[in-house]
């Protein structure tokens, strides 16, 4: 029989993002199985078991936390990226295999939504190969909705595209227009002219949550000063982060 998984988007922290179809499939499942890497792993989890205990009615779900295999750092990205996912896909399908009954349901729980920045949609393509799974997708908030009804501005200027990017990007090609960062351990932000207009915010939807806005040359390296050391305390961090020219 065919083990049935749900993906479900549960916002950017703040437990009231969860929708009314993430609700559903919540209580819909039996098994939660949780894979996260670095030191954010005790507090996402921790979170994570508060939606659950927010929403889910009866009693009786389990959590099932995977261990998270090291991606080498050295030679080329993508392709040590694409063997951290086989070994990811690997990992999982075990779990599954052995978690959850044939006609069970199970569920990953994805930080904002499963369709953007998250890679569990393309591990489990790669988990098929190796267990009979059939898995459906439910949205949640983005980190860029979020950031943006915080700081109370539209994402894009009026008829203006918007790109979507990493900082490893940003540093390799510059500024052209609208941005949102990701994934920015860097602060990539930092070579882009002093006019450069910055939205920025971390832990959006948590208690932790910090907001910053102004110019580049006004607040920088104040951002950049805020996110050491709330990565100092914390011991990880998320944030993403709009610019315009």
């Amino acid at each position: 029989m065919t083990r049935r998984i749900h993906v479900i988007g549960i916002g950017a922290g703040d437990p009231g993002y969860v929708t009314a179809q993430a609700v559903d499939a919540l209580n819909d499942t039996q098994v939660f199985f949780a894979a996260d890497k670095g030191d954010a792993k005790s507090d996402l989890m921790a979170l994570r078991r508060d939606v659950c205990e927010r929403f889910i009615a009866t009693p009786g779900y389990r959590f099932v936390e995977l261990p998270d295999p090291k991606r080498a750092d050295d030679g080329d990205y993508r392709r040590n990226v694409a063997d951290w996912h086989v070994e990811r896909a690997r990992i999982w399908a075990e779990a599954i295999a052995t978690e959850l009954e044939p006609d069970g349901v199970g569920a990953f729980l994805a930080w904002g939504d499963p369709s953007l920045y998250d890679s569990t949609l393309r591990i489990l393509d790669l988990v098929g190969a190796h267990v009979d799974i059939d898995y459906d997708v439910v949205p949640g908030i983005t980190a860029i909705q979020a950031l943006t009804a915080r700081h109370r501005i539209p994402l894009n200027d009026v008829g203006e595209p918007v790109l979507i990017t990493t900082g490893r990007r940003l540093r390799e090609h510059g500024l052209a227009g609208a941005a949102v960062v990701m994934l920015d351990a860097d602060c990539a932000f930092r070579q882009c002219p002093p006019a450069t207009r910055i939205w920025w915010g971390a832990y959006l939807g948590t208690p932790d949550e910090i907001l910053v806005a102004g110019t580049v040359g006004e607040v920088g390296q104040t951002i950049a000063d805020i996110r050491a050391e709330a990565r100092s305390r914390h011991g990880w961090i998320m944030d993403t982060y709009l610019l315009r020219p």
